[in-house]
């Protein structure tokens, strides 16, 4: 089994980093973190190449990470919460999926992806609420092959809390590594 995580935290040893480690630490198989924020790999430019051929032109870390997703078992989407969504660099990351939709719904050659499982890790404080960002994410992993998702983990007042004294929250973490571990 294999999982990809995205890492949308710009803080190597924040809440969101800690929680993907303590998430990996606990799945099956092999876990492939892509760091948004280091990572070699540029925003969509609506250039539309993938409007006429397949795959995109940006030749970056992205093309070893499409490679991984299509063959992958798992996607985990992890983010602090910014305004009450997915931070910039994670959007940014996203946004070169662009692809895939371009195959299944403007060239009409869907990639073959192997359905998968997903997950949405968020961390924040602050006046918002995450929701949004959890919409957000949802939708980004449905375009990339998710077709079971596990319950969005959420701790939203680490302006007052650490995540990590919180038994409600690494239990939530712990069931997502079940339901991606396939024990559910």
């Amino acid at each position: 089994m294999k999982t990809l995580v995205f890492n949308g935290s710009p803080r190597k040893n924040g809440d969101t980093a800690r929680s993907v480690q303590y998430l990996s630490d606990r799945l099956a198989g092999e876990v492939r973190v892509v760091d948004c924020y280091r990572a070699d790999i540029s925003p969509c430019v609506d250039c539309r190449y993938c409007r006429t051929n397949n795959g995109c032109c940006i030749n970056d870390e992205m093309q070893d990470i499409y490679r991984y997703i299509e063959e992958c078992s798992n996607i985990v989407i992890a983010s602090p919460l910014y305004y009450s969504e997915l931070t910039g660099r994670l959007l940014d990351t996203a946004s070169r999926f662009q692809m895939y939709y371009s195959a299944r719904y403007i060239v009409g050659k869907p990639f073959d992806i192997k359905p998968k499982r997903g997950g949405v890790v968020l961390i924040g404080g602050g006046s918002g609420t995450p929701e949004k960002a959890s919409d957000t994410a949802d939708f980004i992993l449905r375009q990339i092959g998710v077709t079971q998702l596990g319950e969005t983990v959420c701790f939203h007042n680490t302006d007052t809390a650490d995540p990590f004294d919180s038994k409600f929250f690494l239990t939530k973490l712990c069931g997502l590594a079940d339901f991606l571990n396939g024990r559910d």
